[in-house]
Formats: C-alpha cells, structure tokens, sequence
C-alpha cells in the first residue's frame, strides 16, 4: 500500500531549497506564470568579439521561465527583457508590448527586477512606505514606488492571482552585495504590504554569486545555457517549497482568473464560504 509522509511534506525544519524535484514539484499547479524582469529574465547571452563592442541577446527559449514551462508543463510568459527597470517597466515597455492586456493574465506573477534599478543614480530605492494603495498614480519616483505600480497594475488584471518577489543572489564583491541587501529587504517588505504574496529569497536560502558560481554558471557578465537551467530549478524549486508549507493559500489556484475565483466569490457571498 502506498503510504504518503505527511510530515515530511510540510516539515518545518526544511529549508526552501532542501529538494530539487525534476518535474518542479508543486510549481506546476500553475498552469499560467508571468515572469516579470531584466536579462535574467530573458535568457539573456553575453557576446564579446575582438575589436566589437559587446553585443547582448535575449534569449527566452534559454530562460529560466521557459525552463521551469518545459519542466512543469506550464504556459509561461517572458513579460522581460535585457536592462530594463521598474521605471521603464511601467513608462511605456509593458504597455508598448501588450503586457498588461487581460487575456495574457497569469495565476502567477514571479517578479525579479532589482538589478538594473540598485545600479540607477536617477530615483532612490525607497520603501513600502512609497507604494499608495488607493491610488497608484501617487506612488513615489523610487524603485519601491514603480516595482509597487507593477504589482499594483498585475492584481488589476488579476486579483487573485499570486506573486512572487524574487531577491538577488548574495554577492562575495562587498559592494555588489550593499545593492543586494538593499533590493532583499524590499522584496521582503513587498511580500508583507501585499496579499497573496512571497518571496523568493535567493538572498538568504540561494548559492553565493562567488568567482566558482560565475566561473561553471557565466557567459562573460551573464549565465551561460546550464546557468539559466540551474536557476530555473531552483526557482521552480522555492515555489514547491512555498506551495507545500502554505496549503491553505493555495487550494483555489485552479480558480483563479475564472468566475469561481477568490474575489468573486467574496463578491457574492461574503466571506464565510468554504
């Protein structure tokens, strides 16, 4: 008789990334994943030529989103691209690229930008305390303000979908890894502002971006083809681990984006169904 561990599937001494399950685990009861980000994103390939100058191609098919599509069996979208920020997210790439139509909205939402905006000397990173809920026209010019609009603008289209907030990788370069921090704990402020949101802390539970990470995983200044795998891994990997140890969270996913979904359901009956 097959026997199911209950324990061990939601141990809480297990840490986010303990298993690495090949079919990505609970990641793929989401049928639709938006990935919302920069090069990394975007698979993004890093070419130098002697006597050019360094030529850039984002390559979705070799991102981490369509890695975690092929091992999940999921829809996944590339709402990314190489350099972009929270700022131009927002002013005028999402809207010029048709990402915030409702016929492309995903149950999931796994947001990682950070790296371009920590680097920025035009707008400060700021804070929760940027993002105006009423009102997001009002939210301030900082990176908290704008990667708050995108949230802000997805759970329109959206509302029940669930989000995931992605830190960057602990960096051995001090300097890189001021920018790290910085990014991580806005990401865990964002996980706590918002509902239905994690995070993915890359930061805290990820490996180290040190000289042996970029020397098996790196392109030059990118990941190479087996970066981008190992990292979808992982991620399809933490969001197994969430969904396990968050049950309850997670039981009307199939739901989402139809009329049995959370918020019109509340809509019609209040909050006392089950």
């Amino acid at each position: 008789m097959f026997r199911i561990d209950y324990e061990a599937l939601t141990d809480p001494s297990e840490q986010p990334l303990d298993r690495i399950p090949e079919d990505g685990g609970y990641c793929a009861i989401f049928r639709r994943i938006a990935c919302v980000g920069d090069s990394l994103s975007s698979g993004e390939f890093e070419t130098k030529i002697e006597g050019e100058k360094t030529r850039y191609t984002d390559m979705f098919e070799y991102s981490w989103g369509q890695f975690i599509a092929r091992r999940c069996g999921s829809h996944v979208s590339n709402f990314s691209r190489g350099g972009m920020s929270a700022y131009e997210y927002c002013n005028g790439f999402a809207e010029t690229k048709g990402f915030f139509a409702p016929e492309l909205a995903a149950q999931a939402y796994i947001i990682a930008l950070g790296c371009n905006d920590t680097r920025s000397t035009s707008r400060p990173m700021g804070s929760v305390g940027d993002i105006c809920d009423e009102d997001p026209e009002k939210n301030a010019d900082s990176f908290a303000g704008w990667y708050g609009r995108i949230v802000q603008r997805y759970r329109e289209i959206s509302p029940d979908a669930k989000f995931f907030f992605m830190t960057m990788l602990r960096d051995d370069r001090p300097d890189t890894q001021k920018r790290v921090a910085a990014q991580s704990q806005i990401m865990r402020d964002m996980a706590e502002h918002f509902s239905n949101s994690y995070v993915i802390d890359m930061e805290k539970y990820g490996p180290t971006n040190d000289e042996n990470f970029r020397k098996t995983f790196f392109l030059h200044g990118h990941m190479n083809p087996w970066g981008y795998l190992f990292f979808g891994k992982l991620t399809a990997a933490y969001i197994d681990w969430i969904v396990r140890h968050n049950m309850d969270d997670f039981r009307r996913v199939g739901y989402i984006g139809t009329p049995l979904a959370d918020s019109e359901l509340t809509k019609r009956y209040g909050n006392g169904w089950s």
